[in-house]
């Protein structure tokens, strides 16, 4: 299983400028060297300007309640989270990715309750993704993940409990709202943690 590391990067507004001036001076040295015949001057100036153009593809933005998950040549390298212009290794990819709360709302579901009675029932699902590892390499595409398992988690809840008529202290779906969003809630954490997501309610 992954595990997120939390990296940051080198001020991407410093990186700016020595990489301005890096070309600039490569510029000029090009210049002095032509001027005195110095053959390795000509040629290595060439090189520094195009290290430098390079690099600059390591500029990266990162706003507030979003990741970068930054990789090299397919190892993790880690995650940036804080918000705000950094510089990372060129050579890296970064993969964006949300922090903010979403919400899933399932379409009606037919199913039986406890009781073998056909019932239709729905669910809104509120999460957001905690490890942003576990979402990128542990699961496939974790918003699909988010989706299958929990109308699979809301499947098996109505089946635990009977709809309506149960006994004095029993839970049922139509009397005990709470408990039964609290059970779907503990279900759904136990199912989605696998893949870094977080789950604040259920209804």
């Amino acid at each position: 299983m992954s595990q997120e590391r939390e990296i940051r990067g080198v001020s991407g507004w410093v990186m700016v400028v020595v990489l301005f001036a890096g070309v600039l001076g490569s510029v000029f040295g090009i210049v002095l060297a032509a001027r005195a015949n110095n053959t390795p001057g000509v040629i290595v100036g060439p090189l520094a300007i195009i290290v430098a153009c390079v690099s600059f593809f390591g500029l990266t933005v990162v706003n507030p309640n979003e990741a970068k998950v930054v990789t090299l040549f397919g190892v993790y390298k880690g995650s940036i989270k804080t918000a705000g212009f950094w510089w990372v290794n060129p050579l890296t990819a970064r993969r964006r990715l949300s922090l903010r709360v979403r919400n899933f709302e399932s379409g009606k579901l037919k199913v039986n309750d406890h009781d073998g009675n056909p019932i239709e029932i729905a669910a809104v699902v509120v999460w957001r993704v905690g490890d942003t590892a576990q979402a990128v390499f542990d699961v496939d595409n974790y918003e699909n993940f988010v989706t299958t398992q929990s109308e699979s988690a809301l499947r098996h809840m109505a089946s635990r409990y009977p709809y309506d008529d149960g006994t004095e202290d029993e839970v049922t779906l139509r009397s005990n709202v709470e408990e039964v969003s609290n059970a779907l809630r503990v279900e759904l954490e136990q199912r989605l943690a696998k893949a870094g997501v977080m789950v604040d309610e259920t209804r």
